[in-house]
C-alpha cells in the first residue's frame, strides 16, 4: 500500500491502516506525531489542525520507510534516531541502548540526594551518556566523566554531549581492566544485567535490535559487573562517596549483601516505579 496523496491526512490514514495489527491506535498516533516532529519540525499541536498540509515526495518517503520499518518491531527512537531522556535530547544508534524510564529515575535520585552538590561523578559503562550527562545538566558545578569499552559507543556519548553543550569527558575504558589514580565523590552505573535465562520474555523489539553485550549476563554469574565495579568503587571513591547501581529486580538482596561485605554503609534497596526492586545506593565508610 501506498500514500494516496501527499496530504499529512493521507500520511496519517496510512500510518493507521498499516501499523493497525500490531500497534494500538494510541501508539500508531504517538509514532505519527513524533515523526512529523523530527521529519516536518511540526509539533502534535500544529499537526491536529493542519491536516491538509501538504509534504513533499522526499518526505512521504521517510514516513514511509519509517511505518516499514515499524512493522519490522524496530524501535522508533532507532528509526529516529532520537531519545529523550529527562530535559535531553538524545542521538541514538542500535550501538546504544535506549534509556529507559527505571534509567531517569536513577539520574533523578541522584539529583534529588545531591543538590548543590560540586564534586566529581564517574558513570561506568556510560552507552549514550543519558546519565552522565543529564546529572551534568542539573548540577552544573560538577566535574563528570564516563566511560565504556567501545569507541563506536563512546563517540555516541560525545555527540550527545556535542549536541546538548555540555562539558562531559568521556572516554574508552574496560571496567574489568580500568586502573586510575583518580578519586570521584559518586560513582554511578547501569551495567548489564538481564540473564540469558530471561531472553524467552524480553519483546522482539529489544531482542532483535538492542544490542546483547549491554544487555545480557551469564546467568551462571549475574553478578560479574556489579562485583568489579563495587571493587573499583571501594578502592576510587572518597570518603563518604557515594555509589548508585541499577540492578536486575531478583538480585536486589545480593547486590547489598555485596555492598555491606565490602564496607560500604547506608546500603538500601529502593524500588522503581513499578514497584520492583531496581536501585541500590551505599556510602564509602570514612576511613
Amino acid at each position: 500500500m501506498r500514500i494516496k496523496t501527499n496530504a499529512l491526512r493521507s500520511v496519517r490514514n496510512f500510518f493507521d491502516d498499516e501499523l493497525k495489527t500490531l500497534y494500538s491506535s494510541e501508539e500508531i498516533r504517538y509514532y505519527f506525531y513524533l515523526c512529523c516532529e523530527h521529519f516536518l519540525g511540526i509539533p502534535k499541536v500544529e499537526v491536529v489542525g493542519n491536516l491538509d498540509y501538504r509534504i513533499t515526495e522526499s518526505k512521504m518517503l521517510k514516513f514511509s520507510h519509517a511505518v516499514k520499518d515499524l512493522k519490522k518491531e524496530k524501535p522508533i527512537q532507532y528509526i529516529l534516531e532520537i531519545c529523550d531522556f529527562l530535559d535531553l535530547s538524545l542521538h541514538l544508534t542500535g550501538d546504544v541502548l535506549i534509556p529507559r524510564p527505571e534509567t531517569e529515575e536513577l539520574a533523578q535520585k541522584i539529583m534529588n540526594e545531591n543538590k548543590k552538590f560540586s564534586g566529581k561523578i564517574l558513570d561506568i559503562c556510560t552507552g549514550s551518556g543519558c546519565i552522565a550527562l543529564a546529572l551534568k545538566n542539573q548540577l552544573p558545578h560538577t566535574l563528570v566523566q564516563g566511560f565504556d569499552n567501545s569507541k563506536i559507543i563512546v563517540d555516541i556519548a560525545k555527540k550527545n554531549a556535542e549536541n546538548n553543550l555540555l562539558n562531559v569527558d568521556f572516554f574508552v575504558a574496560d571496567i574489568f581492566t580500568y586502573e586510575t589514580e583518580q578519586w570521584f565523590d559518586i560513582i554511578v552505573s547501569n551495567p548489564p544485567y538481564v540473564l540469558h535465562s530471561e531472553k524467552s520474555q524480553i519483546k522482539k523489539n529489544v531482542l532483535n535490535y538492542e544490542p546483547h553485550q549491554a544487555l545480557f549476563v551469564d546467568d551462571k554469574n549475574p553478578l560479574v559487573f556489579y562485583s568489579k565495579i563495587v571493587d573499583f568503587a571501594k578502592k576510587h571513591l572518597n570518603p563518604n562517596g557515594k555509589l548508585y547501581l541499577e540492578i536486575n529486580e531478583k538480585f536486589g538482596r545480593e547486590v547489598a549483601e555485596l555492598l555491606k561485605n565490602n564496607e560500604f554503609l547506608s546500603v538500601k534497596v529502593d524500588k522503581d516505579f513499578r514497584g520492583k526492586d531496581r536501585f541500590v545506593k551505599g556510602e564509602k565508610n570514612k576511613m
